[in-house]
């Protein structure tokens, strides 16, 4: 061959080498979103790249990127402070949509959020918040991450990032102060332990196979909705451009959970503004204030003088029953009951309460679709139990029946609900508390020391300066339960007196419950027992529609009766429990009142009741071991304290003397002449 031919063979050659080569490279660039040598950079500068592309579920990260020492600036490294920043993503991999994601990220190290980007806290707490023991981010504004397939691979509507500013304590440089663990919350999906590599940590979690999800209407994008002790549904019935119309509807479907006096809050994430309301109102009305509110930028020539409140986060509470009828703040139905909501088992029209209001918008949500619900809803009330609630769920449209009367039906533009559940009081922050009290012991075993708090409150408040509020409560004569705790003092001395008991110094404070409910065994005999149940009411405040609720424990079969209020079994999630609510006529539970003379102490409000137990079906209850005291006890639906103790007859008590058959009697006779 010649040598010209030999070169031309050599050059085609190089050059189809060279074109597959870039055909090549144009076929990585397309499939990876990068290309040449930069992608191979990145693939090995980003660890989880390989496991995000083998990811079919929701592939979660958690970077941590840089920190700085804060002040002050100290030589215990444990105690040294540091700014830090992070960022987490959910990038939803799956062929499906992943609906209100929820991350939890596990920290460890006394972390608390300063700032929170692209999604909100879970559980409404506000910040700045102590996360040390982990947390879990809802999504907002991006609650929902659309599939891959339907929006073309854009991870502004696949993946949600969540920019975390913060403090924490005690790691050192060059240490990274990474989380425990991070995963995803959503129910129906499992985790595997998250890899860790330098500063980053990522896993895939993905479907259980083995989780019964609930039958959805699979043609919508909404979530079900939920079951919760207190559940807000935020019902948008009607939108414009800059504003809409809301109604929110609060139902109760606990069987001892009450709100009375409620107050209602939320925070504006997007600088919205209440103008109008009805069947509630807002407990700082200041419209003039507006003018310096970030809306005022917007709004130039609007009156803001009749606008109900500016405050991103405003206090909102129900109507009294007298305006019910006003046709210009009233007129909605279950609304002006006083803020208060009965459970749904003692009256059905008194366990909703309902609102509306006219909300006004600011750029750049100045369209019709463009509605998002307040963020970090609270609830609470007087002597009522303590509600965490969690962040709006978008759920299906509620359908509202035609005003006019007719067959048709309406739907929502647009239906949010907010699930709350009451969570059990720390020890000593109850707002209740219990005594104990037996035929076979002269003594009553108190409310707890400090039982509500050392704080001041009803039930005479003490300070700890006078008192010890880490002493146990001192035994007290039985007549001592129906005087304040201030009064009850010389009462305690002398009855360690007579008891050869030793007498602290400086006594113990006082329980400070504004309700106290005391629990006596009144009898033992062959084919049953009973128990006498007394509730003081230390406020200057009337319980209207009181209730109370008490669970036993593998006695409660033998109940029988409840012979003074009317008294009914509970059924599953309160079983053995025993509701008591006051007869027609005795449902109001008045407050403490001054003596017969200015020298006497002040009386309290109570009321009082038997309840009979049959052997028959418990015949193995001990009484004289102290099973016929209570496991819980419930009033208003918030749980009370109990002792830590309970009467115990000695050897030589095993049967009632004359002495406590005289004790019983008196403080039976006292009661019931006091109640007079």
């Amino acid at each position: 061959m010649p040598l010209r031919r030999r070169w031309a063979a050599l050059l085609l050659g190089v050059a189809v080498v060279l074109a597959v080569a870039a055909a090549g490279a144009r076929a990585q660039d397309y499939n990876n979103g990068g290309g040449g040598d930069g992608e191979d950079e990145e693939e090995e500068e980003k660890p989880s790249f390989k496991a995000q592309e083998a990811c079919n579920g929701a592939f979660l990260t958690y970077t941590f990127t840089e920190r700085e020492k804060e002040y002050p600036r100290t030589k215990n490294a444990t105690a040294q402070a540091f700014a830090f920043k992070a960022t987490a993503t959910v990038l939803n991999t799956m062929t499906e949509d992943l609906k209100a994601w929820q991350m939890f990220v596990g920290f460890q190290h006394k972390e608390i959020l300063v700032t929170v980007g692209g999604a909100v806290l879970l559980d409404g707490t506000d910040l700045p918040a102590n996360v040390s023991g982990g947390v879990t981010f809802a999504g907002y504004p991006m609650a929902n991450l659309l599939n891959s397939i339907e929006t073309a691979g854009d991870l502004t509507q696949i993946q949600a990032q969540i920019d975390i500013t913060g403090t924490q304590f005690g790691v050192k440089p060059p240490t990274a102060p990474m989380p425990r663990t991070i995963k995803l919350s959503n129910p129906g999906f499992r985790c595997p332990k998250p890899t860790h590599k330098q500063s980053v940590m990522y896993v895939c979690c993905v479907k259980d196979p083995k989780f019964k999800a609930k039958k959805v209407n699979t043609t919508t994008r909404y979530l079900p909705r939920q079951k919760a002790d207190l559940t807000i549904a935020y019902d948008v019935l009607q939108a414009f451009g800059n504003n809409y119309m809301v109604q929110v509807t609060i139902d109760n479907w606990s069987p001892i959970g009450r709100l009375d006096n409620w107050n209602l809050t939320w925070e504006w994430k997007r600088g919205e503004f209440i103008y109008k309301m009805r069947g509630a109102y807002t407990l700082n009305k200041e419209g003039p204030a507006c003018v310096y509110s970030p809306a005022a930028g917007y709004y130039k020539d609007f009156d803001f003088t009749p606008a109900y409140s500016c405050e991103k986060r405003p206090i909102v509470v129900d109507l009294p029953p007298e305006r019910e009828k006003d046709k210009d703040v009233g007129n909605i139905p279950f609304c002006c009951k006083n803020g208060t909501l009965l459970p749904p088992s003692m009256d059905e029209s008194k366990s909703r309460a309902v609102f509306q209001m006219q909300v006004f918008k600011l750029p750049p949500d100045l369209n019709r679709t463009a509605l998002y619900p307040p963020q970090n809803w609270k609830i609470i009330g007087k002597l009522n139990p303590q509600y965490t609630c969690r962040q709006p769920v978008r759920v299906s449209p509620v359908v509202f029946p035609d005003q006019t009367g007719l067959m048709s039906s309406t739907p929502a533009v647009a239906s949010w609900q907010v699930a709350c559940n009451i969570t059990r009081p720390k020890r000593r922050a109850a707002k209740c508390c219990v005594s104990f009290s037996a035929y076979y012991d002269d003594s009553v075993v108190p409310c707890n020391t400090c039982a509500c708090g050392c704080g001041g409150g009803g039930g005479g408040g003490n300070g700890t300066a006078t008192c010890d509020a880490d002493a146990r409560a001192t035994p007290l004569p039985p007549e001592a339960l129906l005087i304040p705790f201030d009064n009850r003092t010389a009462k305690a001395r002398a009855w360690a007196k007579i008891k050869h008991r030793r007498v602290p110094n400086p006594m113990p404070c006082g329980d400070n419950c504004g309700v106290s409910v005391n629990w006596h065994i009144m009898n033992n005999y062959k084919s049953g027992w009973a128990a006498r149940i007394t509730i003081f009411n230390w406020q200057d405040y009337t319980f209207k529609d009181w209730f109370a609720a008490v669970t036993m424990r593998d006695h409660y079969s033998g109940y029988e009766n409840v012979y003074s209020f009317n008294g009914t079994k509970m059924g599953a999630p309160f079983n053995n429990s025993i509701f008591m609510q006051g007869l027609p006529g005795l449902t109001y539970l008045e407050p403490i009142i001054d003596g017969r003379t200015p020298e006497d102490p002040r009386v309290p409000g109570k009321q009082q009741s038997v309840i009979s137990f049959s052997r028959k079906d418990a015949p193995n209850v001990n009484i004289a071991k102290g099973e016929g005291f209570p496991k819980r006890l419930y009033f208003d639906g918030e749980e009370c304290a109990l002792p830590d103790t309970i009467p115990k007859p000695s050897s030589a008590h095993r049967r009632a003397s004359l002495g406590q058959i005289v004790m019983a009697v008196v403080l039976v006779m006292v009661v019931d002449s006091l109640c007079l």
